[in-house]
C-alpha cells in the first residue's frame, strides 16, 4: 500500500482532469432519481428519506414493501462503484433481525439468491445483481430493469417469508 499522501496527488490529478467529479455527481443524481421514481410508483411502500452516499464504494437507498417491512426487514437498492452494478439486497432493520432472518434462509433449502455466507460484518441478508452493466445512456430503460427486477426480487422473498414460521 502506498503512503496515504501518494494517494492524495494522484486523487488530486484525477480530480483536475473533471471526469471522475462528473461521473460520479451523474450517478449521484441518478440514484437520487431512482429513490423518487420509486417513492412515486410506490406510495403505499415507505420509502428512506435519504440515500447513502458511501465512500465510492456503494450507494443506496433501502425500501420497505409490505409485509417485509412489517417483518423488520428492508429492501435496499445498491449501486456497487467497483465494478459498476446494481445489486438489490434484502436486510434487516438492525443486526438481530438479520442475524434471524439469515439463519431462517441459511438453514433452508431456498437457494433462488445468493445468501450471504456470515452476518459478521455484512449488510445484508440475501444479495442478487440487477444489472451487471448498466447502459447510462437511456436512463429511463435502466430504471425499469431496476424496477423489474427489484419487484420480482422482493415477490420471491415474500413468498419465501409466507411458507416459513418463525419460532
Amino acid at each position: 500500500m502506498e503512503p496515504f499522501h501518494e494517494y492524495i496527488n494522484e486523487y488530486k490529478k484525477q480530480m483536475e482532469k473533471g471526469c471522475i467529479n462528473k461521473a460520479y455527481k451523474g450517478l449521484m443524481e441518478y440514484v437520487l432519481s431512482l429513490r423518487k421514481y420509486f417513492k412515486n410508483k410506490y406510495p403505499d411502500h415507505f420509502v428512506s428519506g435519504s440515500v447513502y452516499f458511501g465512500y465510492m464504494d456503494m450507494t443506496y437507498f433501502s425500501f420497505y414493501p409490505g409485509s417485509i417491512g412489517d417483518r423488520e426487514l428492508k429492501i435496499a437498492i445498491v449501486l456497487i462503484h467497483e465494478s459498476m452494478r446494481f445489486e438489490v439486497w434484502l436486510a434487516g432493520y438492525n443486526k438481530q433481525v438479520q442475524s434471524k432472518y439469515w439463519k431462517m434462509f441459511k438453514e433452508s433449502s431456498w437457494n433462488k439468491y445468493h445468501i450471504v455466507p456470515t452476518t459478521k460484518g455484512a449488510d445484508s441478508i440475501l444479495e442478487h445483481t440487477l444489472v451487471k452493466d448498466p447502459d447510462f445512456c437511456d436512463l429511463e430503460k435502466l430504471t425499469k430493469q431496476i424496477e423489474k427486477g427489484t419487484m420480482k426480487f422482493i415477490e420471491d422473498v415474500e413468498s419465501f417469508l409466507s411458507k416459513e414460521k418463525m419460532s
